[in-house]
């Protein structure tokens, strides 16, 4: 046998060989990394979607169940209370399934709260017999809707003096009648805007006085 085919490898032959290998290594767990950035990535859209949905879908379910009970008398006109709509503040009554409560007609009472930095949406739920909410005891705490919130708006429209669909407005001015139609935008704490939710009460001409100024 030569002395060629036994003298192995050179130095330069297993260094080369090596910085191949680690090139190698290297672009493997490079590709590995961005694969599963790119996995929890999705993952995070995907939460983030789901929990879109699943607030608009509750949201949706409360103001559609809404009803044109009142939850209260204005003392000075004797008017019944049937809905307040200002920007981040919304009552009105709703039948309430029985998995969330004892089922009836509950007082509905979404609020934007400040926490620390950031927006949360809460909503308060009380019973309502004969006109008037009727506290549990012990008090029932408002259940957390959607928090790490830039900012939320309700807005609301009516019918026009015309009887053609009025503009929207930041606070509902008609406390005696619900509003043909509830916009809700919700801005999370990055700056995303979620889609506007819009959900027009099936009831909300029952008592007649859904009129925008």
């Amino acid at each position: 046998m030569s002395a060629r085919a036994v003298r192995g490898f050179t130095l330069i032959e297993v260094l080369l060989a090596t910085v191949l290998l680690a090139a190698g290594l290297a672009l493997a767990f490079a590709t590995l990394r961005a694969a599963s950035a790119t996995a929890t990535r999705g993952e995070v859209i995907a939460q983030r979607n789901e929990r879109m949905r699943a607030v608009a879908g509750f949201l949706r379910a409360r103001l559609m169940a809404s009803r044109p009970s009142p939850y209260g008398f204005d003392k000075d006109t004797g008017l019944p209370q049937r809905f307040l709509g200002e920007p981040q503040h919304m009552k009105f009554v709703a039948d309430l399934p029985d998995y969330l409560g004892r089922g009836g007609p509950y007082l509905h009472e979404f609020t934007v709260e400040r926490d620390g930095t950031a927006l949360r949406l809460t909503v308060a739920l009380t019973m309502v017999l004969g006109g008037q909410p009727i506290a549990e005891q012990p008090p029932r705490p408002p259940e957390v809707i959607a928090d790490k919130l830039r900012d939320v708006r309700f807005r609301y429209r009516g019918m026009d003096a015309d009887g053609n669909l009025g503009p929207w407005q930041d606070r509902w001015p008609t406390p005696d009648a619900l509003p043909l139609e509830v916009e809700i935008d919700l801005q999370d704490a990055q700056g995303r805007t979620w889609p506007s939710l819009v959900v027009a009460p099936p009831l909300a001409g029952s008592y007649g006085g859904a009129q925008s100024p």
